[in-house]
Parts: C-alpha cells; structure tokens; sequence
C-alpha cells in the first residue's frame, strides 16, 4: 500500500519511494519485490510494454522486467500504437514456456482520443440513465476543476457525447485486446495461458460532480475490473467479494507455488478461488492523493468517504453512500445516518493504526502531501480557480473556497 511504500501522489515527495537509508541493501529488498520480480526469480521471461515508468518518473515500475518496450507518447499512445508491438514479440515468442508478458493500453484514460475514422458504435445508444437535466444543472451551477461547467456539459446531449468519448475508448482498446487473443490463439497457446485484465482506476463520470478524472477516493474509481481467465482452474463466475488488486498478485504467486513477499499488503485468497468459493475482506480502505486527499471504507452496502482536502471541489468532510441502492452517489447520507458514518471512521481508524505499526515509517504520505500544499493535481491553482469562479458568476463559490482554504493551498 501507499502509507507503506510513500507513494500516494503524482508529484511532491509522495510521488517517489521512501528513501530505506542505512539499511538499504546493494539491490531491492526480497520483502519488497514487485511481482514483475518475484516471477523473474521464479524462472519466468518477464516483458512489459508501458510508458508508465516514464510518464511517472517510477523508475522502479522497470525492476523485475527482463525486456521493456515503451510505445514512446507517455501515456498518450493509442491502442494502435501498442497492440503491434505486443503483436510483433508474440510471433516471435508465444511458443516460449514460462513468460509473462505486460501490456499496458491507455485509450479509456483522458483525454479521449480514439481516431475519428474509427467511428463510434455507440452512437444510436441512450445515455445512462441516471443522469437528468435536473442534475446536469445542479452540477453547472456548482463547482469543481472537473466539474460540469469546466467540461462545458450543460445538456444530456454533451453528457452523451463525453461518455460516448469513454465508451468508445474502451471499445477501441478491447478490439485490440481481441487481436491479442487471435494472435496467441493463431500460435496455439491460447489454452496453456492465463490472461488477466485489470485497470488502476476507473474514472467519475458526473458522480460528486466530476467529469473524466480519477478525482475521488468513491466507489466508481476505486472498482476496477478482474476479468481472470484460467484455463483448467477456473469456471464461468463472478466474484462478488471485496479484494484489493494487490490481493490477486498475492493469489496468482500463490496458485504458481511461489513465495509472497513478507512485506506485501496483499493476502492470497487461491484457496478459495481454487474451490470456486467467495473468500474476500470484510472491508477495503481506498485512498485519493492525485486531485483530493480521501480515504474512504468500502464494507456491506456501504461506502463512507473522509475528505482531507477538497481539491477546491464542493466536498464535505464527511460522506456515506449506499452504492447499492446509490451507485451514483447522488444522495449522501452521512447526517441521516450517523451510527454508521462513524462505524465507517472506526474501520478508517483502525485500519490506520494498523499500517502505522507496521510501517518502517512513522510517517502518513498523505499529511506528506497536505503539508506540501494539497494534492498535486490542484496545488498552487486556488487562486486562478477562484478567479474562473468569479468570471463565470459563481463568487459566492469563490468566496466559499477561500474561506475554507485560507492559506491559499
């Protein structure tokens, strides 16, 4: 986890590892080893191809890797510009025994950029539903750096136009993930392969007014997908249990036979995947330091969300959410329901002692970010932010952000 590693932002300290000092050893610690390098050391041929590294400055994102290609854009790259390099080192390699084999798309991430050649199939399909005209304005007039008015979506016509932009991305990249899929199966591989799809978070999309960013520590951007498939080990199912992805890496080094790194936050449930049987945690603490600094605690129904700072978003301190009767988050129930709100601070508090105690650090990366102004996204903007208030009639928003970040983070 981040509070264990350091790395929680995309800028300031909290960006890089901590630094280990004297007891740092010649090369990475074994109790640290990502699984790029626990598969390497376990004898398999490890490639990536990824921009992340770059993109990130996460020099460490390349240890365990035994070939690395990077598309060369940063993370602006298409799936068009990835998929036949994934193409190219399959033909060549897929009869291999014993790799794993990193490929990393982009295309859902804003901003949207599928060609226009490509066209969209999504164009006779209504917007979601939940979305009405009546929020849409709701959200126009408030305010946010991702709002709806800096998106400039002021009918269900622009919303249907930039979640056509998502959807079509998404599209475009699963068609390339099918070329993959022929590709290993043209080589007849296909069935002696696990294939696993993942993302590393999901975007709002008009959920607490904001539009196309990974901006909150809620429920839509910390669910990601696991799509698992493994032949001759796992049936058709869904897992309805609550994991961290770092619980999968933990599982898969597990069902391989291999040793889980001691220092791992993640707990292997192979056994349970092995007997087609639900085995998750009862609760999940999902973390946001890039535009807001959240944390939040996912359990049952529920979601209850903790904000640090706004991200000069109109947050408040405290949110709960029944996702399952909400999956929105349209209705915050935090007031109406404050037992459970302050069960949700109990599991966030008792959560934190834990990793504190188990840290090497005595230190939060997330007050490591506060400290330094503010989440990395937003810091050093108020000022310019207030001033776009101002200019599009919204002061007394203006003044309700000054007064609440009065030192001008």
């Amino acid at each position: 986890f981040g509070i264990h590693t350091g790395v929680v932002g995309h800028g300031g300290t909290a960006a890089d590892i901590r630094i280990e000092g004297p007891s740092r050893p010649f090369s990475m610690s074994q109790a640290f080893w990502p699984l790029p390098m626990v598969l390497k050391r376990m004898g398999f041929y490890t490639v990536s191809i990824s921009s992340f590294a770059e993109r990130h400055a996460a020099w460490w994102f390349d240890a365990g890797w035994r070939e690395t290609y990077n598309p060369g854009k940063g993370g602006m790259e298409r799936a068009d510009e990835v998929a036949p390099i994934a193409l190219e080192w399959i033909k060549h390699n897929a009869r291999r025994d014993n790799w794993f084999l990193h490929i990393h798309f982009w295309d859902p991430h804003t901003p949207y950029r599928t060609p226009s050649e490509y066209g969209n199939p999504f164009q006779d399909d209504p917007p979601p539903d939940w979305m009405s005209q009546e929020i849409l304005e709701e959200h126009w007039a408030g305010y946010g750096p991702h709002s709806a008015r800096e998106r400039e979506i002021a009918t269900l016509d622009d919303f249907k136009r930039w979640i056509d932009g998502y959807d079509v991305g998404i599209r475009y990249m699963d068609d390339h993930i099918g070329q993959i899929l022929d590709a290993l199966a043209h080589e007849g591989v296909l069935d002696d392969l696990v294939v696993v799809v993942s993302a590393d978070h999901g975007e709002n999309q008009g959920e607490l007014n904001v539009y196309g960013d990974h901006g909150t520590a809620d429920h839509l951007t910390s669910r990601v997908p696991l799509i698992v498939r493994w032949p001759g080990l796992l049936q058709p199912r869904v897992d309805q249990a609550l994991h961290y992805q770092t619980d999968f890496a933990a599982t898969l080094v597990d069902l391989i036979s291999g040793q889980i790194p001691e220092r791992w936050d993640g707990e292997s449930f192979a056994d349970a995947l092995r007997a087609g049987e639900e085995q998750g945690r009862a609760s999940l603490i999902l973390s946001m330091c890039v535009m807001t600094c959240q944390r939040a605690v996912r359990w049952g129904p529920w979601i209850m969300i903790r904000t640090y700072h706004d991200g000069y978003n109109d947050l408040p301190p405290f949110m709960l959410f029944n996702v399952e009767r909400d999956p929105h988050e349209l209705h915050n129930l935090a007031d109406l329901e404050p037992q459970i709100t302050d069960h949700g601070v109990r599991l966030l508090e008792e959560w934190h002692t834990q990793m504190m105690y188990t840290s090497s650090s005595d230190i939060d990366p997330l007050w490591t970010v506060m400290r330094e102004g503010g989440p990395y996204g937003v810091r050093g903007r108020l000022k310019s932010y207030c001033q776009r208030l101002r200019e599009t009639g919204r002061s007394h928003h203006a003044e309700a952000l000054e007064a609440r970040h009065r030192a001008g983070r």
